[in-house]
């Protein structure tokens, strides 16, 4: 691995990048951390080789929804892991949410996290500020200044902001100040204090389930408040078919909003809550906030992305300690670790016909670039763009050990699947921030010949 700017010359890769309408074999060419050339033949005497043959050149990831943990729950994760977490798993920019310890309330606040990955990041990390004094929902933040401190979006993150009041006066603001609102929607009354969809699974291993319902309800109220607003709403981690229908409808009206879904409720289903043995009755490594839901509302949340209701992919990754997970169903902690995993899982929609290769890449670049507003800058391979890049394999197969993640959170439901697509290489402005072992060697041949 090279973390410093270099020449590089990527030969003979299949380019993708929907930002362009790009999808063709050929080469491309990095200088001085930013793009020069984009397809066909390039000669170049002065930079390094790698040569792509066979493999997805594509715009680097971009994640809306993280979290990285610090400051405050080190023991669960740092910006230092987290980041080069991300960066295994193709991901250049990073949009961490606030629910830090203190939380990112306060221009002091994000100014530290920032100064903090200026150090320790492998990738750029985008702060997300509070809508709320300490996430309390009971007095909003100062939005302006949050904003020239240089958050990119506001959110309560994992509390959402019950009263429509303040919401609206929320929306107002940042409608102002040209920044979304992102919402973790759930009525916290009617979901009640459940661990799992509330639905036959619940019933059959009784368990208190979350209904759908508390999840759509918000959805609704803030989609109304968008409509009067006329302010940028995004929806955080969509997970049932009635937000599905309630976002479409939504914007066919021309109401500002959009959404995202995670990996994991695009391939998991309620039923993996179940575990492996009597003596093991419960995964808590699939319990997560919203929760895993039906068949049914899996196949919406897929066609939702292929008719555009949802925006983007973001992975919400939520690492935890052991102890946070190794314990009962109704003590474990809500979250999965999702950066290393997420193409790999992702890929096998690609590779099931559920969506096309050039979909995905989409809603992992150019879209979530869109809902930040940074799209003539990142989620693209246009000339003059930083060389924020990821090269994969969509073959490739690999079986996920979680005791290898470089997050510190081992917590995934996936640990041991088999996957088919792997992300072989990250540059970050021209650097090469990640590269498989397979292509360690190629990464630094001046020949760009196929080590194997």
């Amino acid at each position: 691995m090279n973390k410093e700017v270099i020449s590089l010359l990527i030969r003979g890769g299949h380019i993708i990048d929907p930002s362009q309408g790009i999808d063709q074999v050929g080469d491309l060419l990095i200088a001085e951390g930013k793009i020069v050339q984009v397809g066909g033949t390039v000669i170049s005497s002065k930079a390094q080789n790698l040569d792509a043959t066979g493999l997805i050149v594509c715009p680097s990831f971009i994640d809306l929804h993280c979290h990285l943990r610090e400051p405050g729950f080190e023991d669960k994760e740092t910006i230092a892991t987290g980041t080069k977490a991300a960066a295994i798993g193709g991901f250049t920019t990073v949009c961490c949410m606030a629910n830090t310890n203190p939380p990112l309330d306060s221009p002091s606040a994000v100014a530290r996290v920032k100064r903090k990955a200026s150090k320790d990041s492998l990738v750029a990390v985008l702060p997300i500020g509070c809508i709320t004094k300490g996430r309390k929902g009971e007095e909003l933040t100062d939005m302006a200044g949050l904003a020239e401190a240089g958050v990119v979006a506001f959110s309560d993150d994992g509390d959402p902001v019950a009263s429509s009041q303040l919401m609206r006066r929320a929306l107002e603001y940042s409608r102002d100040l040209g920044l979304p609102i992102i919402d973790h929607c759930e009525d916290k009354a009617l979901s009640d204090n459940g661990i799992i969809n509330e639905g036959q699974m619940s019933a059959k291993l009784g368990l208190k389930g979350i209904p759908a319902a508390a999840e759509e309800v918000m959805v609704a109220r803030d989609l109304i408040l968008a409509k009067l607003t006329k302010a940028r709403l995004h929806i955080a981690h969509v997970s049932t078919k009635g937000s599905v229908e309630l976002i479409r409808r939504a914007r066919k009206e021309g109401i500002p909003v959009t959404a995202e879904v995670t990996p994991h409720h695009l391939t998991l289903t309620e039923e993996r809550i179940a575990g492996e043995s009597p003596n093991k009755p419960f995964d808590t490594n699939a319990k997560v906030n919203p929760p895993l839901r039906t068949k049914e509302d899996v196949q919406v949340l897929i066609k939702g992305l292929k008719d555009g209701t949802i925006a983007a992919i973001a992975t919400d990754h939520a690492p935890h300690t052991l102890a946070d997970k190794n314990c009962g169903l109704e003590l474990a902690a809500f979250g999965i670790s999702g950066f290393e995993t997420a193409l790999g899982c992702l890929m096998s929609l690609v590779h099931q016909g559920e969506i096309s290769l050039t979909q995905l890449i989409s809603k992992l670049t150019c879209e979530p670039a869109k809902v930040i507003g940074r799209n003539d800058e990142l989620g693209t391979l246009k000339t003059g763009a930083p060389a924020n890049i990821t090269i994969l394999d969509p073959d490739r197969e690999w079986i996920v050990n979680s005791r290898n993640f470089a997050s510190k959170g081992k917590n995934t439901p996936y640990d041991g699947y088999q996957f088919k697509g792997k992300v072989m290489a990250t540059i970050a402005n021209g650097r090469i921030v990640y590269v498989d072992d397979s292509l360690l060697s190629l990464a630094l041949s001046p020949e760009g010949r196929r080590h194997k």
